[in-house]
């Protein structure tokens, strides 16, 4: 079983982790079932099975994902807004809901990604 998200900031951490193992599926499981990632040239993936075509595209080519400097989650409620600066210098931006059982899925992605080029 993998390790469930307990705090919003979570998230990022183990997309970073799982992105590195090439975890497709781990990754997958950090988003809501109708959750909706936007890459940076707009293009829309909407519920887990189009995220899932993105990831697999995405980790053909077996990047290795640097760590990021994340800033605070703000929560409201059971939202949280996260957000980080990666490796290369850009910002993710996320919407993460707390789930019944307390742990955290993202809900909204707006995906830009830092390679780590070590």
């Amino acid at each position: 079983m993998r390790t469930p998200a307990k705090h919003p900031n979570d998230l990022e951490l183990l997309f970073v982790e799982r992105a590195n193992a090439g975890d497709v599926d781990g990754l997958v499981a950090l988003y809501e079932p109708n959750a909706t990632l936007v890459c940076d040239d707009g293009e829309v993936f909407q519920g887990l099975a189009q995220i899932r075509k993105f990831f697999i595209q995405f980790l053909a080519n077996r990047p290795r994902l640097g760590p990021s400097v994340q800033a605070p989650a703000r929560c409201s409620g059971e939202l949280a807004l996260t957000s980080s600066r990666l490796s290369n210098g850009d910002i993710t931006a996320e919407v993460a809901r707390r789930q019944p059982d307390g742990t955290w899925l993202w809900v909204v992605d707006q995906f830009t990604i830092g390679v780590d080029s070590r």
